[in-house]
C-alpha cells in the first residue's frame, strides 16, 4: 500500500495511462499520427516536469529541515558552552575570594587581580567584584603614620602593615580601573560601598560612579575625585581626611553630582578644592569642618545647599557660580584672620569669640 502512496508510483501510472492514450489516438483513424504523437509527448513532458518540480520542492524541504536541525544543534552547543563558561567563572570567583584570606600578601594581590580579570572578561561580574574589593577595604586597618602628631620616622611602618598597605593600594587601583570613564555615554554607573573604610591615595578622578558610600571613612593622604561623575547618591557623612605620606588633601575639581551629595559632619584636615563642581541635587555640608583652605569658586548648585554650622578655618573662597535657591547659613563661621571671599549678597558679622559669621543679605 505504501508503494501506491509514492508520487513516483503515481507518476509512473500516469505515464502508462498517457502511453495508452497515445496508442489509442494512433489507432484512431480520425486522428493524424503527428497529432497523436504531439499530444502524447506534451502530456508526458508535463508529467515529467511536474515530477521534477516535486523533487526540487522535496529537496528544499529536506534541506530546510536539515538546516533547522543544524541550527538547533548549534544553539544547544552554544548554551552548553555558555554554561561551561559560567561554571568556570563561578569557580574562579569562589577561588579568588577564598584566597583573599591567605596569609601571604602576594597571594592576596594575585587574588585581587584574578577578580579584576574576571570582571573584564565577564562584565556581568563587575558590580560583584567591586563589592568584594570594597569589602576588602572595609576591613580594619591601621598604620603608625595615621596617628595624630605624625612622626617622620613612622612613615614606614612594620613590615606586616606595609605589605597589607600595598595590597590595599592594589585594591584601590583596580577599583578605579574597573570603573568606566566619566564621559562614556551609556556606560553603567557602578555603586561603591566604602563605609568605614581606611584608604590612602583614593583616586577616582575621571570615573563614572553610581552611588558611593564613604560614611565614617578615613581618607588618608590625598583624595582625588576631580572630573568624576556620580549618577547616584553620595554620602561622606562623618568621614575625615588625615595624614599619610602626605597631608589629607581633598580634590574634587570639575566633578558632577547628579543626585544627593551629603557631606554632613565631614572633617577636612587640609586643602579642599571643589572648583567648578556641579551639585545637581540636594547638597549639605551641615556641621562640616574645614581646617585648611576651602575653594568653592565656580561651583554650580542646581538644588539646595545647607551650610548650617559649617566651620571654615583657613583661606575660604565661596564665590559660587550660581545658586538655585538661597543657602542655609545658620551659624556658618570663618576665621577673622583668614582671607574670605564671598558672593556680593553675603556679608560677615563679627562674633564675641573673634570668629566671623556669614550672613546672606535679604533681597
Amino acid at each position: 500500500m505504501r508503494v501506491w502512496r509514492s508520487p513516483l508510483a503515481w507518476t509512473f501510472a500516469a505515464s502508462l495511462l498517457l502511453v495508452a492514450v497515445g496508442g489509442w489516438l494512433l489507432a484512431d483513424p480520425a486522428t493524424s499520427r503527428s497529432d497523436a504523437l504531439k499530444t502524447g509527448g506534451l502530456a508526458g513532458g508535463a508529467i515529467v516536469a511536474l515530477y521534477a518540480l516535486w523533487l526540487n520542492d522535496r529537496r528544499r524541504r529536506v534541506e530546510e529541515r536539515r538546516q533547522d536541525i543544524e541550527r538547533r544543534r548549534h544553539e544547544l552547543e552554544s548554551q552548553r558552552a555558555e554554561q561551561d563558561r559560567e561554571r568556570v567563572a563561578d569557580e574562579r570567583f569562589a577561588k579568588a575570594v577564598e584566597l583573599l584570606g591567605h596569609d601571604a600578601d602576594q597571594v592576596r594581590v594575585g587574588a585581587l587581580h584574578a577578580l579584576a580579570g574576571l570582571a573584564r572578561s565577564r562584565p556581568e561580574y563587575t558590580q560583584t567584584v567591586l563589592d568584594v574589593l570594597c569589602s576588602y577595604l572595609r576591613r580594619p586597618f591601621d598604620h603608625p603614620r595615621y596617628k595624630p602628631g605624625l612622626d617622620r620616622d613612622a612613615l614606614i611602618g612594620p613590615p606586616e602593615e606595609e605589605r597589607e598597605l600595598q595590597v590595599r593600594l592594589t585594591a584601590q587601583r583596580l577599583i578605579r580601573e574597573l570603573l568606566p570613564p566619566a564621559g562614556e555615554a551609556g556606560a553603567p554607573g557602578y555603586d561603591l560601598d566604602l563605609t568605614g573604610a581606611v584608604v590612602e591615595y583614593l583616586d577616582l578622578s575621571g570615573c563614572k560612579v553610581g552611588g558611593m558610600l564613604l560614611r565614617y571613612a578615613a581618607l588618608h593622604s590625598s583624595t582625588n575625585l576631580s572630573g568624576s561623575r556620580f549618577t547616584g547618591r553620595v554620602y561622606l557623612t562623618g568621614a575625615g581626611t588625615g595624614p599619610g605620606r602626605l597631608g589629607g588633601h581633598f580634590r574634587c575639581r570639575g566633578a558632577v553630582f547628579e543626585s544627593l551629595a551629603w557631606f554632613s559632619g565631614t572633617r577636612f584636615a587640609e586643602l579642599v578644592d571643589f572648583t567648578e563642581t556641579t551639585f545637581a541635587g540636594q547638597t549639605t555640608f551641615k556641621n562640616a569642618t574645614f581646617a585648611g583652605d576651602a575653594v568653592f569658586h565656580g561651583v554650580v548648585v542646581a538644588g539646595s545647599i545647607d551650610l548650617n554650622r559649617t566651620r571654615f578655618g583657613g583661606q575660604t573662597d565661596l564665590r559660587f557660580a550660581s545658586l538655585a535657591s538661597p543657602p542655609a547659613l545658620y551659624n556658618t563661621r570663618v576665621r577673622a584672620e583668614k582671607d574670605v571671599q564671598l558672593p556680593e549678597s553675603w556679608v560677615l558679622e563679627e562674633l564675641r569669640d573673634g570668629e566671623l559669621r556669614i550672613i546672606a543679605k535679604a533681597g
